[in-house]
């Protein structure tokens, strides 16, 4: 499958939703207009949202579907790896494969702004994010959870979903924190650029759901 990054050296739709998803990371989608998207990925005609997306919010949605389905499609290869090789068999190697499934290798603006996109969103417009994924992208999540739920077993069920909400909230901060501060190039970090940090970030989520 062709990168995004590839795919849009020629199709400006794709550099449209790059554009946007950079825009809305750092300004939020409310804060950022279509001629400024338009500006970003090189195009003249400042109708080019309109002509390639219909409206403003076809393009959320546009932006939203795309880096879900990366992550998904990422997430659920590297769980059918982990299953087949008898796991997960603990929280941290679940929590593990969620931290490092959010992060997509080498395909940005994908990979150092949608988390922070997503939660600036979130915040502001959940359904339409959930709309958005249309119950579609969300399956790895969701076996991530199922296993979850399993290795937490047999606490109360109302238990377990109360943890997993405190979860999932704190992965998106904290991925997101990190997208903003790697952002910023003018100094050094030390801590974001660690690769043990990430596991760090999963033993921390897996101690959130232990007792």
């Amino acid at each position: 499958m062709a990168t995004s990054a590839a795919a849009s050296r020629v199709d400006p739709a794709e550099m449209l939703k790059e554009a946007a998803l950079r825009l809305f990371a750092e300004h939020g989608v409310d804060g950022v207009t279509v001629r400024q998207i338009a500006e970003l990925a090189g195009q003249k005609n400042h109708a080019a949202v309109g002509y390639h997306f219909g409206s403003k919010e076809a393009l959320v949605r546009a932006v939203i579907a795309h880096g879900a389905r990366l992550i998904d499609d990422l997430r659920n290869r590297e769980l059918d790896a982990l299953e087949a090789q008898g796991g997960p068999q603990t929280l941290f190697d679940a929590t593990r494969l969620l931290v490092r499934t959010s992060l997509l290798p080498s395909d940005p603006p994908w990979s150092d702004c949608y988390n922070r996109f997503v939660v600036v969103l979130q915040l502001s417009n959940r359904a339409l994010f959930m709309e958005a994924l249309e119950g579609r992208w969300n399956s790895g999540y969701q076996r991530c959870l199922d296993h979850i739920r399993r290795l937490l077993a047999p606490r109360p069920p109302a238990t377990i979903n109360r943890r997993l909400l405190f979860m999932g909230a704190s992965l998106g901060g904290i991925l997101s924190a990190r997208e903003s501060e790697l952002a910023d190039t003018s100094r050094p970090h030390p801590t974001w650029t660690d690769p043990a940090t990430l596991d760090a970030i999963a033993a921390a989520l897996a101690a959130m759901l232990a007792d």
